[in-house]
């Protein structure tokens, strides 16, 4: 059977964390700290909210594999550099700020080699300024070979179907607008695939890419509608999960679980064993992403 979702979750403990400058401009979800901020307290908040959500994730019987950031990588906590998939291959892919291509570590990458083969790598592609941040940036219909993209400064169109024409995935390509007015930075941050349903906001989808996008995702899957309010608390940035009894979950920030409505909570729980959430607003803050972008799947 072909598994949509992982049992097996990677995740990076954050050596340093705080506003990342040389992504400000695309992502409209972080907010930079202030000259006066202490930047070693920014980190502690992230480390513990790391932690509890790790735990979280555990108590569930989910398993995690945490390895320790570099100093050198505000955002290293979102490992969205690289995806594994079910036949032990891996891929590394293009990061927009340069700052966050030195995520892609020696030791990160031996660690992946040591189950994984190294298929794909898109590396060289950060110098010709053509970027698609992996898992972030491509949602993934794993079991029926669909991508899901929506084109951004950190998702290119070429880029992403030169990398779906090559791995035999078919793509849904569309555009977005967030509440700045300019494309939201990541497909992660408003859809989610799991093995029954599909979490959307159709509302950030622009119009004329909307009935493609509904007339796909409802194909295989039934679909769970995200109001365009609740992608501000991060109710998109979720993702499934299984543990070894095979019992299905979805990870969210407790700001994305509060801003749920109970209709919506009723709606997942047919889905999900339970929603495992946790307190991520210093990350959330400053970092602009919530739980999603904190988990990479080990397939």
């Amino acid at each position: 059977m072909s598994y949509q979702s992982s049992s097996h979750l990677f995740m990076i403990e954050p050596k340093v964390f705080y506003s990342n400058k040389q992504t400000a401009d695309s992502n409209h979800y972080q907010i930079s700290h202030k000259e006066n901020e202490d930047i070693n307290a920014i980190k502690d908040n992230a480390l513990k909210e790391f932690n509890n959500l790790k735990n979280q994730i555990e108590k569930h019987g989910i398993k995690v594999t945490s390895m320790i950031g570099s100093d050198k990588c505000p955002d290293h906590i979102f490992p969205n550099w690289f995806i594994t998939f079910d036949d032990k291959t891996f891929q590394l892919f293009s990061m927009n700020a340069e700052n966050r291509r030195l995520e892609k570590t020696p030791e990160m990458i031996n660690f992946l080699l040591k189950d994984y083969q190294l298929k794909g790598d898109l590396t060289e592609y950060e110098e010709k300024e053509m970027f698609l941040e992996a898992t972030s940036s491509m949602v993934f219909d794993r079991v029926n070979r669909i991508v899901y993209a929506a084109s951004s400064s950190r998702t290119n169109p070429e880029l992403t179907k030169k990398w779906c024409k090559d791995n035999d995935y078919e793509l849904v390509l569309f555009e977005t607008e967030s509440h700045k007015g300019s494309s939201i930075y990541h497909t992660d941050v408003f859809m989610y695939v799991g093995q029954k349903v599909i979490g959307i906001c159709f509302d950030v989808i622009l119009p004329e890419y909307r009935d493609l996008v509904k007339e796909k995702v409802s194909q295989f899957h039934d679909v769970f509608e995200i109001e365009k309010s609740q992608i501000l608390d991060f109710c998109g940035n979720s993702l499934e999960a299984r543990n070894n009894a095979n019992e299905y979950f979805i990870i969210m920030s407790s700001r994305a679980f509060n801003a749920l409505s109970e209709n919506q909570k009723t709606a997942l729980s047919k889905y999900y064993k339970d929603i495992i959430h946790a307190d991520l607003t210093t990350i959330e803050k400053y970092g602009g992403g919530s739980a999603r972008c904190m988990l990479n799947e080990l397939f």
